[in-house]
């Protein structure tokens, strides 16, 4: 076609079956091809699901059953509906259903002729499936002002080759620019449908033909640009289905979009881009109903591209094939003959993943395709497989195969590390992956299981880099938890702010209830959530958040349940990271806490506990600290209790020993039951915690406990305890008095000494460093080779919920930081 130096070059505009599957979508279509100012081909799919009922009704005419007459039925009333909602010239409407019922006369006859003689040829498939396109075309023709319909059987020509219609494409050319010689205002084709160079009989270029069509005409009229119009915005990081957080693509260049296309990706049909781009014809994907989007344009050089990867696409539903065998190694021609096996029968290969040592060769085919796939290369290398040179073909269903795109990774060092790095820490086994020479895309093949957990962490580390989110759990909401939420909540918008940081919190569970959120939970309103939700317990909660697979999820316990604490090795084996105030894990067997340790380290994850010991103090991590640059813990000595500090520190002689435990649980300091802290269990716990990290083996019963109660007051009830515990008083009074006069206090001190655990009371005087100990604060005392003579202190509050909770803050934020 020849355009004058003052006349715009065409546009063809092609409109897919959701732009024209209501009325809504194709008076907006109307409205795109009307504010055209230069001289356009539309091109139209069937109207939204007509093509699939086409071809579901025939099958039901095949089969003898009468129904197809109601589905039928059903596809005239939807065109009849279409043409009056839209066509409101009475002349045009009545003209327009005189075309429309001809056709659909035609379509009924066919019908009508394989449910009687119950036979259902490609021949005749290809016939009724091309009415879609004929009666959508013909609507729109009418619709918009000023168009002219063509009849696109005339100048798109197939023809046949190893039993399927392919395009001519040199035929198709010539009567293309001998049709459009001269072009009206606005030319209207239906898309999909062709007939075959020799017969004539109607044929078609496929699924997702229509753009295929419009790709063409494109070309072959040497045009501006191709527009494909449908329902999104372009081409997608992600799937959006999947990927929440997926934005539009606003440049590709062909070959990306290629790449993209053949995995999954549904914006446009892959052999579309072939022609324009032999043609270096740009093609702009838009949205029908949000025409003023930009779109993704495509096109053959990007300028001012940085981005190493564009996007990410997948394929569900895969099978992976693998050949293998002594044999294959060094023998020429093993891969052709697999290929082409596979090839006469009809099934694509979409991925080839092949051992160096080349004896074995793994292909991705899709789930329908594996059982032939499997019988048809067991047949080809039946021979070899008899002698034992080769071995029966393996095939492993319920897997998935991603790619990531780009063509700037061939620029950019480290793309596979960083993509491989960012799965295994994910706890995400790559099965096979394939990358050609271009580096324009990795496939890998994963788990299906895996595949939205793949999809999310991908996706946040290559397009939302700037945003570190870590997912939560959180089990507990009394004081801790309850403070927790609430520093999270306050702290949420200044680490958006300053440190890149989303925390977002998708679960949060009660002793009895729990509710989960993928996309997050209204930290304002969490409380009424849970108190609306439905009854929950242990195994339910456990099951969700695995069941959930979200990945860099972080399971926070704020209580001190040992129920909890039996689920963090499962959570830990399903990569999850563990933040625990809860003492009951660290302080276990041995076993178990060795168990927990090796298996964060083998999955990448992380089980933190600082706030089991000092609260928010930072003596775990200064323990870790030390040891990880080569010093050795000699001797810790502590006020672990920041409980027993308090009682011991207010016990005058107006206020009793059994006032001040009073006083301890009413401002939070002790547990629940105060027996646990009096016992000194507690302090024997963290002391077992702080010696298990300074490189010790040691269990709970290995600890020496001089306590300062009678064994008889942690028996009976905790009413019962209360009763009994003022009649201790009169003895503490007159211990205390001794120490007053001697200028002494009381400290429960816990120590370890190259290994060897005891707790006792004892009286420190004016030069311990114990001695000014105030309220409720713990103090620990490290002597290490380096700090031997004079031993490292740290000190602080030791109890509270408010400091534990940030000691608990302080943990997920490490697990952000790395």
């Amino acid at each position: 076609m020849i355009f004058s130096k003052n006349e715009k070059r065409m546009k063809v505009l092609k409109f897919g079956g959701t732009s024209v599957g209501s009325v809504e979508s194709i008076l907006s279509l109307q409205k795109i091809v009307e504010g055209q100012t230069q001289k356009v081909v539309v091109v139209v799919s069937a109207l939204g699901g007509i093509t699939d009922k086409l071809i579901a009704t025939s099958k039901m005419a095949m089969d003898g059953n009468t129904k197809y007459e109601e589905e039928f039925a059903a596809m005239v009333e939807r065109h009849h509906c279409m043409i009056d909602a839209i066509i409101t010239d009475d002349e045009k409407r009545t003209a327009l259903r005189v075309v429309i019922d001809k056709l659909l006369d035609e379509l009924k006859s066919i019908y009508y002729g394989v449910y009687l003689i119950r036979d259902l040829s490609p021949k005749t498939m290809n016939a009724i499936v091309s009415y879609g396109e004929r009666l959508s075309s013909q609507i729109v023709a009418t619709l918009i002002k000023g168009a002219k319909w063509y009849d696109s059987r005339e100048f798109i020509k197939t023809e046949q080759k190893h039993g399927k219609h392919v395009l001519d494409s040199e035929l198709t050319n010539r009567l293309v620019e001998q049709t459009f010689k001269e072009i009206p205002q606005v030319a209207l084709v239906p898309g999909f449908i062709s007939s075959d160079e020799t017969t004539g009989e109607v044929t078609n270029l496929g699924r997702g033909g229509s753009d295929y069509t419009a790709s063409i005409i494109a070309a072959a009229l040497n045009a501006e640009v191709l527009e494909i119009w449908t329902d999104v915005n372009g081409f997608m990081t992600a799937d959006p289905r999947v990927i929440r957080t997926a934005y539009t693509i606003n440049e590709l260049s062909y070959v990306e979009a290629m790449e993209l296309c053949n995995f999954g990706a549904k914006v446009i049909y892959p052999p579309t881009i072939y022609p324009v781009c032999v043609k270096n014809i740009p093609i702009l994907v838009k949205n029908t109903f949000n025409p003023e989007n930009p779109g993704t344009i495509i096109k053959d050089k990007i300028a001012n591209d940085s981005k190493a990867i564009k996007g990410i696409s997948s394929i569900n539903g895969t099978t992976l094939i693998t050949v293998t065998g002594l044999s294959m190694v060094g023998v020429i021609g093993v891969n052709r003959r697999i290929f082409t096996a596979l090839a006469d029968n009809g099934i694509s290969v979409f991925m080839v993943s092949q051992a160096s040592s080349e004896n074995s060769t793994s292909i991705g085919v899709r789930d329908e395709d594996a059982e032939e796939a499997v019988k048809v290369l067991n047949i080809e290398f039946a021979k070899e497989i008899e002698t034992g040179a080769m071995y029966p073909m393996h095939a492993e269903s319920g897997l998935a195969t991603i790619a990531i795109v780009g063509e700037n990774m061939k620029h950019t060092p480290g793309i596979a590390g960083k993509l491989f790095g960012t799965l295994g820490r994910s706890g995400i086994s790559v099965i096979a992956c394939a990358q050609g020479a271009s580096e324009t895309n990795i496939s890998f093949v994963v788990d299906s299981r895996f595949l939205r957990k793949s999809l999310n962490v991908l996706h946040d580390s290559f397009f939302l880099s700037e945003y570190k989110v870590l997912n939560l759990f959180i089990c507990g909401v009394g004081t801790v938890g309850g403070n927790l939420l609430e520093q999270i909540r306050s702290q949420y918008n200044e680490l958006m702010t300053t440190r890149r940081l989303k925390l977002n919190v998708v679960g949060i569970s009660s002793s009895r209830n729990a509710i989960f959120n993928r996309d997050g939970i209204d930290l304002n309103t969490y409380r009424e959530q849970l108190k609306a939700s439905a009854p929950s317990n242990l195994k339910k909660m456990r099951d969700e958040i695995t069941g959930m697979n979200i990945f860099n999820s972080v399971f926070v316990d704020c209580t001190a349940s040992h129920d909890v604490a039996t689920i963090y090795q499962t959570l830990l084996d399903h990569n999850i990271s563990v933040v625990a105030a809860n003492k009951v894990a660290a302080s276990s067997e041995y076993k178990n806490y060795l168990m927990l340790k090796k298996t964060a380290l083998k999955r990448g994850v992380k089980f933190l506990f600082e706030t089991n010991v000092g609260a928010g103090l930072p003596i775990i991590g200064t323990i870790n600290d030390l040891r990880s640059s080569g010093d050795k813990i000699l001797k810790i000595e502590a006020v672990l209790s920041g409980t027993l500090n308090f009682i011991f520190n207010e016990i005058a002689a107006d206020v009793p020993f059994s006032e001040t435990v009073k006083r301890a649980m009413e401002k939070g300091y002790s547990e629940p039951d105060p027996r646990i802290d009096l016992s000194g269990k507690d302090v024997i716990r963290k002391l077992v915690i702080l010696t298990r990290e300074a490189g010790y083996k040691v269990e709970q019963d290995d600890v020496e406990k001089h306590l300062f109660i009678p064994d008889d007051m942690f028996e009976g009830t905790i009413e019962e305890f209360w009763k009994k515990l003022p009649s201790l008083d009169a003895d503490f009074e007159s211990k205390r008095k001794v120490l007053e006069k001697e200028n002494k206090k009381w400290r429960f001190v816990a120590k370890m000494e190259q290994g060897v655990t005891s707790v006792s009371l004892q009286a420190v005087d004016q030069r311990h460093p114990f001695y000014e100990l105030e309220g409720s604060n713990n103090i620990v005392m490290l002597t290490t080779e380096r700090y031997l003579d004079y031993p490292m202190l740290i000190q602080g509050y030791g109890a509270g919920a408010g400091v534990t909770a940030a000691g608990v803050f302080a943990n997920i934020m490490s697990i952000a930081n790395i």
